[in-house]
């Protein structure tokens, strides 16, 4: 037996896909039974249409959507830049005026009011706005609050509403009075260094300290029974009632505190405005506008 013939107990390869009349041969090809003399391979498959693996290009924007997006993208860029210069020439133009823009920043929890010494008033005169602050928020408004207090209780001890309703007054009156009246002309000369507004700080913070002297002795004469926390009620409602009597002599040590504050408040200013010079540009100012209206 020749070593290239095939074996003979090997197992037969059937191709499921091959034509039923075409029969393998010996020698690896196919025995066709109409043509017993030719030997025919098989045909290979078919290639399939298309990969699945391949990806599929999608086009997402054509060229002329993204020229029309980087059009209006410039538009809206130039219309912020035309508003960004819009507001930066009304602010200069304000500041030309004189007229500045406060943005309310206290108290921090619920703002109502501007107050920022520390970046808006000279660093010279900072002091001066710290105790004036002091002089208003932690000497007026508590003076006056425990003033209501005080009152409150002498009323329910027996000594009738009208002194109650007069110390409500002294505290709506005295606290936006005293931040309307003297501290923010105070605040507005330490901060542009005006004359006229230190004139103004000067005729309505006299008033302020005459009536902090005048309700720490809380005369009868001229306020009504005991509705000002002052010695002279104290004095009197100690003698029947201790406690009415203690409440009314601290009362009247918050009006005594806040009275040398506000004396060691002007006695600043004065003396600044007079080394300044600004007594002297105030009479000129006064003297031309004198003579402007002649």
């Amino acid at each position: 037996m020749s070593r290239y013939d095939t074996n003979p107990f090997a197992e037969e390869e059937v191709n499921p896909f091959a034509d039923p009349s075409v029969r393998k041969g010996s020698g690896g090809g196919s025995f066709n039974s109409s043509n017993p003399g030719s030997i025919s391979r098989l045909s290979p498959l078919p290639p399939e249409p298309y990969d699945r693996g391949a990806t599929i290009d999608v086009p997402l924007d054509s060229a002329k959507d993204i020229k029309e997006k980087e059009k209006e993208l410039k538009a809206k860029e130039a219309e912020l830049k035309r508003r960004e210069q819009e507001l930066k020439r009304r602010e200069e133009a304000l500041a030309r005026s004189g007229v500045v823009i406060e943005e309310k920043n206290w108290p921090p929890f619920f703002p109502i009011i501007h107050n920022d010494i520390s970046n808006d008033i000279p660093i010279h005169l900072q002091t001066i706005m710290y105790v004036g602050f002091t002089s208003l928020i932690a000497g007026l408004v508590i003076c006056l609050t425990w003033n209501v207090m005080a009152v409150t209780v002498a009323w329910i001890k027996g000594e009738g509403p009208t002194i109650w309703f007069l110390a409500i007054i002294y505290f709506l009156t005295g606290v936006p009075g005293g931040y309307y009246l003297w501290y923010r002309p105070l605040y507005g000369a330490c901060r542009t260094d005006s004359a006229l507004k230190f004139g103004s700080f000067f005729l309505v913070y006299v008033f302020h300290i005459l009536f902090c002297v005048l309700a720490a002795i809380a005369p009868p004469f001229i306020f009504k029974g005991k509705s000002l926390a002052g010695v002279l009620p104290a004095l009197d409602l100690f003698s029947y009632n201790y406690v009415l009597g203690i409440l009314y002599f601290v009362g009247f040590a918050f009006f005594c505190c806040e009275s040398l504050v506000s004396i060691w408040v002007i006695q600043q200013v004065y003396m600044y405005f007079r080394g300044s010079g600004k007594a002297a540009e105030m009479k000129r100012e006064a003297t031309r506008r004198t003579m402007s209206a002649l």
